[in-house]
């Protein structure tokens, strides 16, 4: 009787432990670690490193504010980063124009982060008008898409 036993409980055990360590795989696989305060990732995911414009505007919707008081408040905290803010818009239009646009929005950024309280020798523009589309449709959604303002750390 004790030889029988031995089998099942071997295998019990053996169960029990393959249980807990798959149990300890599978949370580590599914809780994703929070990025590295400071870094660029951080900036992109937790804080938003792009606003969207509405068409042919350059003016900053509550959403947008809402996203350069977030980046306001990490600039303020990492004092040594500075922005390259870029302009863009979709692709209707000329390209003289949607380059002036792309200018006026990137502006429009750094105008806003200068009065949350970053100084202006840390934020550079550049227009890249409709060269540089996020999405290439031809889709109202597409045009939300490529509308924007990005800043990218440096």
């Amino acid at each position: 009787m004790k030889f029988r036993l031995l089998p099942v409980l071997a295998a019990v055990a053996l169960l029990s432990a393959c249980g807990t360590a798959s149990d300890e795989s599978a949370s580590g696989s599914m809780g994703k670690a929070a990025p590295a305060p400071g870094s660029v990732e951080e900036f992109m995911t937790v804080v938003g490193d792009r606003v969207h414009f509405g068409f042919d505007k350059y003016t900053l919707t509550p959403e947008a504010q809402a996203t350069l008081r977030n980046q306001a408040a990490w600039l303020k905290r990492y004092s040594s980063t500075t922005l390259m803010i870029e302009g863009h818009a979709d692709e209707r239009g000329t390209r003289e124009y949607n380059l002036g646009l792309g200018e006026r929005r990137a502006n429009s950024v750094k105008k806003f982060l200068m009065a949350q309280g970053v100084s202006a020798s840390r934020l550079k523009v550049t227009s890249y008008g409709k060269e540089r589309p996020e999405c290439g449709d031809a889709t109202e959604a597409c045009y939300t898409k490529n509308r924007r303002g990005v800043s990218v750390l440096h």
